[in-house]
């Protein structure tokens, strides 16, 4: 049995899952943005979406500007993505994770092993993939696609 893919539908998959990539990193930017402002640090370094080295402490603001933004752009990245594919929420949201992971070991130059950073990247794709379906559930409930579990 061959495994049949159409080009029209593997295009819009990428397409999709670029458009994702940008919205991501475009509402990490302004989260970002407006948690530097908020908690009055200084300078906004341009790798801070990647940066898991800082240590952990509730007490530096760097940190806690950081981990807010992370959670909370996971969170709304996660309902733009529900109106942008659809029911298919959860598997761009675990895609996009995958790449930035990949993207955040490219830049740092090290594979991230800090538990602190899987811990809030956990709870941040669970929150995007969570929140994204419940949307989508709701906003799509007549076109959602169920499969058939008889053949199994």
């Amino acid at each position: 049995m061959a495994l049949k893919v159409k080009t029209a539908e593997t295009k819009v998959v990428l397409l999709n899952l670029v458009i994702c990539m940008g919205v991501f990193y475009t509402v990490y930017y302004v989260v970002l943005f407006v948690c530097f402002t908020a908690f009055r640090i200084e300078m906004l370094d341009g790798l801070a979406p990647f940066d898991f080295k800082t240590s952990p402490s509730w007490m530096n603001p760097y940190y806690l500007a950081l981990v807010i933004s992370l959670e909370i752009t996971f969170s709304i990245c996660g309902l733009l993505f529900a109106l942008l594919v659809e029911e298919w929420v959860w598997d761009y949201a675990v895609t996009v994770t995958a790449l930035h992971i990949i993207i955040t070991a490219a830049v740092m130059s090290e594979f991230p092993l800090m538990l602190h950073w899987w811990l809030a990247l956990g709870s941040g794709v669970t929150s995007m993939v969570c929140g994204g379906q419940i949307l989508a559930y709701y906003l799509f409930k007549d076109n959602f696609i169920y499969p058939i579990l008889d053949d199994f």
